[in-house]
């Protein structure tokens, strides 16, 4: 297993702590058995994705979604397993998971439907109004001149007028 130091990156930024917790958690999941069940990413658009697990023989209540700390968390567990039932062979694996799926910041969970054995979860990127990029003005008429400012914004011009009526 590979290590990686990142407190060269740390001490020159603020604020990406969670990247350390990132890779601390893909190195882990790399090391368990992340192939059951099988599963895809899509990216479907600029802003939407959709996560598709092949949760065969799984009910809506066998199922469980939760989203905590930015990870996308899927467990499946069949509640009543058939009892009385002697399988010749046994292809088709219902045995307990757990997924876990990191998600970027602004990366909402907008639905989930499962059919035909696929569980699709719809995610999108919803970005706030004020982390969207912005124009700013260049002097002119968007901002205030020295006029337009109040008194006490303008020491100099204060000085300046004590200054010649004292005078």
């Amino acid at each position: 297993m590979r290590s990686f130091d990142l407190s060269p990156l740390f001490r020159s930024s603020v604020g990406f702590d969670q990247l350390d917790k990132m890779f601390d958690t893909a190195f882990r999941e790399a090391a368990r058995d992340t192939s059951y069940p099988p599963y895809n990413i899509a990216k479907l658009g600029a802003d939407t994705y959709r996560i598709t697990m092949a949760v065969a023989g799984f009910a809506n209540g066998d199922l469980d979604i939760t989203i905590h700390d930015n990870v996308l968390i899927v467990k499946g567990q069949i509640s009543r397993p058939e009892k009385d039932v002697e399988y010749l062979h046994r292809g088709i694996a219902q045995r307990a998971f757990e997924h876990r799926f990191q998600l970027a910041d602004h990366i909402k969970v907008t639905g989930a439907d499962l059919n035909n054995g696929l569980l699709d979860i719809h995610l999108r990127r919803e970005v706030p109004e004020q982390m969207k990029p912005r124009k700013v003005a260049i002097g002119g008429a968007a901002g205030p001149t020295l006029d337009q400012a109040p008194a006490a914004e303008k020491p100099e011009v204060a000085k300046s007028s004590a200054a010649r009526a004292s005078a």
